[in-house]
């Protein structure tokens, strides 16, 4: 059933932590965790590394869809990488080569190589290069758009240009919805990539979007609040078009997200989810279950 907005019960919502997933390398799959440190630049080394080019500018699936196929690992003190076909590659977290420059969209950035062996391994998958595999240097602060955040300093690592991305299973099921109704399948939460996914404990309770329609989420945590504050809404490329799980490209999720999705805020754009920032409760962990609370803004 596709849902409409409705007007809330109560001036504020409540959520649970359903899903927290942190994505190491840059347009690579994502990590499911149970369990999470929010630093100062997002979850702890979500988009900590980024594959480019020969000239330092990156690699997305907006242009190399296989790269969905690559499956990070983070055990302790490494990164392990996998991909059809291929042997399991492994990188210490910790390596660092010979520093370089690389391109982030409009920002130019510091990194450190991570090897001729890395770069050859995604040479070899992707079908194209030469490639290499990039830290981003840890030492360099990388602002989020003053203009989104009224000028808090929030810091980014290779994220497109926030720290946190939020959206809630309400959300993927009226998109889901739409989808049946058209004969397509549905898809889930990995097409998005979201970094903190929301479910309410009743269906009233966090409703599909309300993520945009909230003031800062304070998640209760064992220690100090964390508090979210909701910045920008998310324009969404073709990258939802693409099957994680074959690479496979197909029209169907963005054209429907084109019918309802076009938001004012962002000239137009078709948006799924909200950048944010933290506030407050840098150092804390995040837990799948952690309550969720945030004032209805409209």
């Amino acid at each position: 059933m596709i849902s409409t907005p409705a007007t809330p019960h109560s001036a504020q919502r409540q959520a649970l932590i359903d899903q927290l997933w942190v994505f190491p390398i840059k347009s690579c799959a994502g990590i499911s965790v149970q369990h999470i440190t929010l630093s100062d630049t997002g979850l702890d080394l979500d988009r900590a590394w980024m594959v480019v080019d020969a000239q330092g500018q990156m690699l997305t699936q907006r242009e190399v869809p296989r790269m969905a196929l690559i499956q990070p690992e983070l055990r302790h003190t490494e990164l392990v990488l996998r991909a059809p076909g291929m042997l399991a590659l492994h990188l210490s977290i910790d390596r660092a080569e010979a520093p370089t420059q690389v391109q982030v969209w409009k920002d130019t950035v510091p990194a450190f190589e991570m090897g001729a062996l890395a770069g050859q391994w995604f040479s070899d998958f992707l079908g194209q290069g030469p490639l290499r595999l990039v830290r981003f240097d840890p030492e360099h602060f990388r602002l989020a758009s003053r203009e989104w955040t009224r000028g808090v300093e929030a810091f980014n690592q290779f994220s497109d240009g926030f720290p946190i991305l939020v959206t809630s299973t309400a959300s993927l099921d009226e998109l889901n919805a739409r989808l049946v109704q058209q004969g397509q399948a549905p898809v889930d939460m990995r097409r998005f990539r979201a970094n903190v996914v929301l479910r309410g404990e009743t269906p009233d309770a966090w409703q599909a979007h309300d993520e945009d329609r909230v003031g800062v989420m304070t998640v209760t945590t064992d220690g100090e609040a964390v508090r979210l504050q909701p910045v920008k809404p998310c324009p969404r490329c073709p990258m939802p078009n693409v099957n994680p799980d074959t690479a496979e490209v197909t029209p169907a999720v963005g054209q429907t997200l084109q019918a309802y999705r076009e938001d004012p805020r962002v000239n137009g754009a078709v948006t799924f989810g909200m950048n944010a920032i933290a506030l407050s409760g840098l150092g804390e962990v995040l837990r799948v279950g952690q309550r969720v609370s945030a004032d209805w803004l409209f």
